[in-house]
């Protein structure tokens, strides 16, 4: 609905679509009406306007070729008189030429006259041909956009009522499925109604498993070629499932395991019991059975809508846990199943990066181990180059020290030579009165004394020699 406001009692009112509708067409088409009459009213006036206008040029024209022609009259007419007081003779030939001539003149100034009318005229019927173009024009652009907008109006109404129409139709068909699908419930829940009022409390359970088992065991064959599905019958743990779902894929390896419990009860029944008494037990034989998933199929709590819906996850509860109804069997195992396909491949992706990732640890750790090694290696190599080197070093000062000392020794000896070299008796018994006292008495005595003496004398004076050689080599060292 649409509220409008009328302008002249401020009364507030609505409509629906089709009235808004109306009202617009309606408001449009005036205003395109004025549009139009003004629209005529301008060109008019642009007519009017352009007439007068053509009007005051050729009044204008003819003026100024009056004024013209006035003109020449006069300057004949003084030609005339001119030629009448030069030439009185043939005052009537000169008369007759001019009248002649004027005529000629009169004439060829009508002609004008009427070629400037006629041009009139015809510029008066271009102009009104090209006004009644231009209007034409305006008229048929004027009447094209109004018919678009009519197109537009009409199929925007035409969209309008094909979408109520369809929303209708849409709407009484929802109806329609509604109302058969509360049949069809209404009939199946009677249906159970009867059945279960047919059936023990052993025989309800029992139909609920095997409709389980016959709904499988319809797609087995080409859904879960590598799949089992039995009932659970070991209760050595004290209890068990119902029954027990594995599928493994082309190598032999586990995919998926899943621990079925079926829950049915009679209306009947006084002992009302609820999902989530049986989600302990449920667990329970999951775990003990090795299984992924523990799936509840129940038609336990009818009235619950939690339950009704579809599938529900209780994994808040227990882990990996879901509760079903019947409808929801086949479906569940292939959302679990496929979901199991998909993580089987990453599971093997990520087997395959992390057997990467083994295999780069143990390089790293052989390379640590080499580096760890090489490293306590290159320790001790280095350890020993030191020390080494520190053993040469000090076998090098102490071959240093012996050069040193040979060198000293070198050098004593040198002196000691110079100085043997350099030894006579003057210098020996330079400053020595004694001595040189007892060379010359050895010298006077020699003859006399012979030989043998004389040696004597000479091997003492070796000795004292030796002696003091001894003692300049001795304060060489000490220098």
């Amino acid at each position: 609905m649409n509220e409008i406001k009328c302008p002249h009692c401020g009364k507030v009112f609505q409509v629906d679509e089709t009235g808004f509708a109306a009202i617009v067409k309606q408001v449009r088409d005036a205003e395109f009406d004025k549009e139009i009459k003004r629209n005529k009213a301008l060109l008019d006036s642009e007519k009017e306007q352009a007439v007068a206008l053509a009007q005051a040029q050729t009044r204008e024209a003819e003026r100024a070729q009056l004024a013209e022609r006035d003109t020449k009259i006069a300057e004949l007419t003084a030609q005339i008189t001119a030629l009448q007081e030069k030439h009185e003779a043939n005052e009537q030939a000169l008369q007759a030429q001019l009248e002649q001539q004027l005529s000629q003149k009169l004439s060829q100034s009508e002609s004008e006259i009427a070629q400037l009318r006629a041009q009139l005229a015809s510029q008066q019927d271009a102009f009104e041909a090209k006004k009644q173009l231009a209007i034409q024009e305006v008229k048929n652009d004027l009447e094209k956009e109004r018919d678009q907008l009519r197109v537009q109006v009409e199929l925007a109404e035409a969209k309008h009522q094909s979408e109520e129409s369809a929303l209708k139709e849409k709407m009484a068909l929802e109806l329609k499925n509604k109302d058969e699908i509360i049949a069809f419930k209404d009939s199946e829940i009677e249906r159970y109604r009867d059945m279960k009022a047919r059936l023990s409390t052993k025989m309800v359970g029992e139909t609920l498993e095997q409709h389980c088992e016959i709904e499988f065991n319809k797609l087995r064959p080409t859904a879960f070629p590598h799949a089992y599905f039995e009932k659970d019958n070991d209760a050595s743990d004290g209890t068990k499932g119902d029954f027990i779902f594995r599928e493994v894929d082309d190598d032999g390896t586990e995919i998926i395991s899943i621990m079925f419990e079926m829950k049915n009860e009679s209306e009947e029944s006084h002992a009302r019991h609820k999902n989530e008494d049986f989600f302990k037990k449920l667990d329970s034989d999951r775990k003990k059975k090795n299984c992924e998933y523990a799936i509840l199929v129940s038609m336990l709590e009818p009235e619950n809508e939690l339950y009704n819906q579809g599938i529900v996850d209780v994994s808040y509860r227990y882990e990996k846990m879901y509760v079903i109804r019947p409808q929801f069997f086949i479906p569940i195992i292939t959302l679990l199943r496929n979901a199991a396909l998909k993580s089987g491949e990453y599971r093997k992706q990520l087997a395959e990066v992390r057997q990467q990732n083994v295999d780069v640890t143990n390089f790293e750790d052989q390379l640590t181990a080499f580096k760890s090694a090489f490293g306590r290696n290159y320790d001790i190599a280095h350890r020993k180059f030191d020390d080494a080197i520190k053993d040469i070093d000090a076998t090098i000062k102490k071959l240093e020290k012996i050069k040193e000392e040979l060198t000293s020794s070198d050098n004593n000896l040198r002196l000691a030579n110079n100085k043997l070299e350099g030894l006579t008796v003057k210098k020996l018994t330079r400053k020595n009165a004694t001595m040189k006292a007892a060379f010359e008495a050895a010298a006077k005595n020699k003859a006399a004394v012979g030989e043998d003496q004389s040696r004597g004398t000479v091997h003492e004076l070796e000795e004292y020699e030796d002696d003091v050689l001894n003692v300049d080599l001795v304060e060489q060292e000490e220098e």
